[in-house]
């Protein structure tokens, strides 16, 4: 797998999105470059960008979404990392063949166009890992 380009976001799951930003934004001083809802995971998602990088937090919009459930099971927190590559399937290909656990055999496409695959905690130390490209 060629090296991952950067640190694309870091995702945060949270329950309120108004209280999430009021340390994020308002204390912290995070500057927030927007909000979207996001249908195809019962989300809406602000973007807080820091450096190259940026902060998302993630706020379930239904009670049986995937992020709603992993509120429920593990509290709000750090949700995911997301690692920014030059091309997905190579990457994929060469966890595959490391005996990666994955996700996403094969990459997802956002509505943006923007592909993205999940690589499963159990192969990384418990942390979910999502690539992008």
């Amino acid at each position: 797998m060629s090296e991952p380009l950067k640190i694309h976001h870091i995702a945060v799951a949270v329950e309120d999105m108004d209280g999430a930003l009021a340390f994020w934004r308002d204390a912290l001083g995070l500057n927030l470059g927007g909000v979207e809802d996001v249908p195809e995971q019962e989300a809406q998602v602000a973007f807080l960008p820091v450096g190259e990088s940026h902060v998302e937090l993630v706020k379930p919009t239904t009670e049986d979404s995937g992020m709603a459930r992993y509120i429920q099971k593990r509290g709000p927190g750090i949700h995911h990392l997301c690692l920014e590559v030059a091309d997905i399937d190579a990457a994929l290909d060469a966890l595959k063949k490391k005996d990666v656990r994955l996700i996403n055999e094969t990459p997802l496409t956002r509505d943006n166009g923007r592909r993205y695959a999940f690589i499963h905690p159990k192969s990384t130390g418990g942390v979910l890992i999502e690539l992008y490209e």
